[in-house]
């Protein structure tokens, strides 16, 4: 293994298990230059750095202009999940979430509990059985209150729906509002473009920053991507650093972002013309990927995040008030060998 792309939760298992080479402190300092805070944190563990970011990406609430206008909703001003449910409901539409028994869903509890103020894990040890959870705090308790209330206005098919289901709810309009990754603009365009979508859809969309769980709580939306990382046991690990600097360069995640539609990690990449005429929403990505927070970072995220989607699904049955201490002692008896997934 010379370079490879890595989803930053995968990246404390190979960097703890000796997988990774340490990144040069000289190329550490320029590959962090201009980076988003939340492409740092997903490429750090043990407080080294030990990936290079390469594309990020984030979530943001998307909408029908025309709806948020018709509930009263100000787009311009942070909205709260509350809000929106209760929009939903005066407007007779629904809100496109991930339910479905997958990672996404994992990506959505973290991202609530963290836009309240808390974290999945609140502190690691040594011993996986130790480590100190927070699904059982004042900011977990409120994150199951909201996907509770979301499942209500989610649809009939809530429990099963994931990112490319949203869309097509969204651009069919049984759902007004919707969380999704910036893909969901690239579809739309090429959909008018293919003549299987009418341009006025796209016309009416809206976008702003994540939800928030509280009013005065700002959020802190997903955090997702593509980070780059050197084998520890390659024979050319000067030359892997030196392409992964040329992959990363802000010319290279220009291009990506234009033509792929992946946000870039650079900050100064959202300034440039063509990035600006190909996403619109540019700025507010570039805000939302400066307030997220990464995925729970531990070596045994697997068992992490497949015990989170077992006991949080579906989201219509969450017990504000049991889900979280049922989690974490399905969390730990993993960790600890007592039970299996």
């Amino acid at each position: 293994m010379d370079l490879v792309s890595l989803d930053p939760p995968y990246i404390p298992e190979f960097a703890e298990a000796g997988f990774t080479a340490p990144v040069p402190e000289d190329v550490a300092e320029r590959v962090t230059e201009d980076v988003v805070q939340s492409a740092i944190d997903g490429s750090t563990w043990n407080e080294e750095l030990v990936a290079v970011p390469f594309w990020a990406n984030t979530q943001l609430l998307w909408y029908k202009q025309s709806v948020a206008e018709a509930a009263g909703l100000d787009m311009e001003e942070p909205v709260t999940w509350e809000q929106l449910v209760q929009a939903a409901e005066e407007q007779d539409t629904q809100i496109a979430a991930q339910g479905i028994r997958a990672e996404a869903l994992t990506v959505w509890v973290n991202a609530l509990i963290e836009s309240a103020g808390g974290s999945i894990i609140e502190e690691t040890a040594p011993d996986p059985g130790d480590i100190e959870l927070g699904l059982t705090s004042d900011a977990a308790v409120a994150a199951a209150e909201v996907m509770n209330s979301v499942a209500t206005v989610g649809g009939p098919a809530f429990s099963t729906a994931g990112e490319d289901a949203n869309v097509t709810d969204f651009e069919d309009g049984d759902a007004a509002f919707m969380v999704n990754w910036p893909f969901v603009w690239g579809r739309a365009l090429g959909a008018v473009e293919a003549g299987t979508l009418d341009a006025s859809v796209p016309e009416d969309y809206g976008w702003s920053l994540y939800p928030r769980v509280s009013e005065d709580e700002p959020s802190a939306p997903p955090y997702g991507g593509i980070n780059l990382v050197v084998g520890a046991f390659s024979e050319n690990v000067d030359a892997a650093f030196e392409a992964a600097e040329c992959i990363v360069s802000e010319e290279n995640q220009a291009y990506y972002f234009i033509s792929n539609g992946n946000p870039a990690s650079k900050t100064t990449v959202y300034d440039d013309p063509e990035v600006l005429d190909v996403f619109p929403q540019a700025p507010v990505i570039r805000e939302s990927l400066e307030n997220a927070a990464p995925r729970p970072q531990t070596v045994y995220y697997s068992e992490v995040s497949g015990a989170l989607q077992r006991i949080y699904h579906p989201a219509t049955s969450i017990d504000p008030g049991s889900t979280g201490e049922e989690a974490s002692e399905l969390i730990l008896a993993v960790l600890r060998g007592e039970q299996l997934l």
